[in-house]
C-alpha cells in the first residue's frame, strides 16, 4: 500500500490557495482602474474640461521696416542692430546734395512761371488798346469812305459838260474803292484783336498771378523738391530697438529698399495655434494664462483672448493643401488664436518676437463671442513724424513768388530754407533689458 505523503499527493490543496491570491491581485487591480478611472474623470470634469492649452504658440509683433522715400547715397547710419531708437530719431542720413539741386531747379522754374503769369496780365492791357486803335482806324476809314465818295458825287455830276476828265473820275472811283477795303481791313483787325484779348484773358480770369494754375504746378514742384531734401534724413516711426539692419555706408539705395527693422517690444501679443476640437469653447476676452520658455514657470503672464483666426494655417500657407488631389490623409488643423499681453508685465519681464510659450485658456465664460461684430473705433496705430517734414515748403514757396512779383514775402517764423542735415547721435547705444 502506496503512502500518501508524497509531494504529487499534496498539489491539489495548495490550488485554492493561488487561486485566492489572484482573485485578491485581480480585484485590487480592478479597483486601481476604478479609482484611477474615477479620478480622471472628477479631473476632466472639474479641471479638464474648464481650460484649453497649447504649447504651440510663439510671441508676435510689429516688425516695422525702415525703407526710404527717396533714392541717395548713404551717408551715415545712426542706429544698429539692439539699440534703442526714440520716436523722431534720425536713423540713415543720405546725401542730400541731389535734392538740393532739384530744389533749386524748381525753385528757378517756380520764378520764370511768375514772370511769365505776369506777362499775360500785362498783355491784357497791351490788347485792350490794340482793340481801340483797330476801332479808330476803323472810323478813319468811315471818314475816308465819306469824303470820296463826296468827291466822286462832284465830279460824276461835272462830267457831262466836260468839267472834269475820265481819267480823273476814275481816280476819284477807286479812291473810294480803296477807302473801302481798308474799312473791311480795319473791322477785320478790330474782330482779331478782340479774339487776341479774348485768348489772352481766357488765361488769367478768375485768377491771380500767386493761384493761377501755371504758378501752382510750379509751386508744387517746389513743395515736392523741399520734401525730397527733407527726407534724406530717416526718422524712426515709433519707439522700439533695431533689428536687421543690412544698409552700409556708401551704399546706393532706391526708395523702397529695406534698411533695417524696428520691433516696438512694448507691443507684442501671442498667437496660440489650438486644434480644431479645442476651438469649442474659446471666446473673445476669456482669460489667459502663459508661461514663457526663456523664464520658465517662475514667471507667469496674464492676458486675453483678442480674437480668433479665420483660417487655418494651412489655408493662409504659401502652398497650400491640395486635399481634392492624389491620396488623402486627414491631418488635424490647428487655427491661431491671438492672446493680448499686460503691458505692465511685458515691460518687467520682457519678450522677444518668435519665443515658445505656453499657453492655458479659462473656457469657463462662454458668454463671448468667436468673432468680432463691429469694426475697430479708432487707428490701430500712427506716427506723426512724416506730417512735419513739408512745414517750411510754403513759407519757400511764398518766398519765391513775392520775389518774382516784385515785392517782399509776408513775414513767417518757418525758416524759408530747408533745414540742414541732422547729425549723428553720440553717446551710448541702450540696450534690452537682459534676460
Amino acid at each position: 500500500m502506496e503512502s500518501n505523503n508524497t509531494p504529487e499527493a499534496n498539489v491539489p490543496a495548495e490550488a485554492p490557495a493561488s487561486n485566492g491570491k489572484r482573485r485578491r491581485a485581480l480585484t485590487a487591480l480592478a479597483a486601481v482602474v476604478a479609482v484611477a478611472g474615477v479620478g480622471w474623470g472628477v479631473y476632466e470634469w472639474l479641471v479638464a474640461s474648464r481650460y484649453e492649452s497649447t504649447d504651440n504658440a510663439y510671441v508676435q509683433g510689429n516688425v516695422i521696416q525702415i525703407t526710404p522715400q527717396i533714392g541717395g547715397t548713404v551717408m551715415t547710419i545712426m542706429a544698429d542692430d539692439t539699440d534703442l531708437v526714440k520716436t523722431g530719431q534720425p536713423l540713415v542720413q543720405l546725401d542730400p546734395a541731389d535734392a538740393k539741386v532739384a530744389l533749386e531747379q524748381a525753385e528757378a522754374a517756380l520764378g520764370q512761371a511768375v514772370r511769365q503769369v505776369r506777362t499775360l496780365y500785362a498783355n491784357n492791357g497791351s490788347l485792350a488798346a490794340q482793340v481801340s486803335l483797330r476801332q479808330a482806324d476803323i472810323v478813319k476809314a468811315q471818314s475816308d469812305i465819306a469824303r470820296a465818295q463826296d468827291d466822286l458825287k462832284r465830279r460824276q455830276a461835272l462830267t457831262g459838260n466836260g468839267a472834269v476828265s475820265k481819267e480823273e473820275l476814275n481816280h476819284a472811283e477807286t479812291t473810294l474803292a480803296n477807302a473801302k477795303s481798308a474799312l473791311a481791313a480795319a473791322q477785320a483787325g478790330v474782330v482779331a484783336a478782340r479774339e487776341q484779348l479774348a485768348s489772352n484773358q481766357s488765361l488769367t480770369d478768375g485768377t491771380s498771378v500767386e493761384q493761377h494754375p501755371s504758378v501752382q504746378a510750379a509751386a508744387a514742384k517746389v513743395r515736392e523738391a523741399y520734401l525730397a531734401t527733407q527726407r534724406v534724413a530717416l526718422p524712426a516711426p515709433v519707439e522700439g530697438y533695431v533689428a536687421k539692419r543690412t544698409v552700409q555706408l556708401g551704399q546706393r539705395v532706391a526708395a523702397g529698399t529695406p534698411m533695417m527693422s524696428i520691433v516696438p517690444l512694448d507691443q507684442l501679443w501671442v498667437d496660440a495655434n489650438f486644434k480644431e476640437v479645442q476651438l469649442r469653447n474659446i471666446r473673445i476676452d476669456q482669460p489667459v494664462k502663459l508661461v514663457a520658455d526663456v523664464y520658465g514657470k517662475k514667471v507667469e503672464y496674464t492676458g486675453h483672448v483678442a480674437g480668433l483666426g479665420v483660417g487655418t494655417g494651412s489655408a493662409f500657407a504659401l502652398l497650400p493643401a491640395q486635399n481634392a488631389t492624389g491620396n488623402w490623409i486627414k491631418v488635424v488643423q490647428r487655427v491661431p488664436v491671438r492672446i493680448a499681453l499686460d503691458a505692465e508685465q511685458l515691460k518687467a519681464n520682457p519678450l522677444r518676437v518668435g519665443l515658445s510659450m505656453d499657453v492655458e485658456v479659462d473656457v469657463r465664460q462662454k458668454g463671448g463671442k468667436m468673432l468680432a461684430d463691429a469694426p475697430r473705433a479708432a487707428a490701430l496705430a500712427q506716427t506723426q513724424v512724416y506730417s512735419q517734414l513739408d512745414q517750411g515748403a510754403d513759407a519757400e514757396v511764398d518766398r519765391i513768388i513775392a520775389a518774382n512779383l516784385g515785392r517782399s514775402p509776408a513775414p513767417t517764423a518757418t525758416p524759408a530754407r530747408p533745414p540742414a542735415a541732422a547729425a549723428p547721435v553720440a553717446g551710448p547705444r541702450t540696450h534690452v533689458n537682459p534676460i
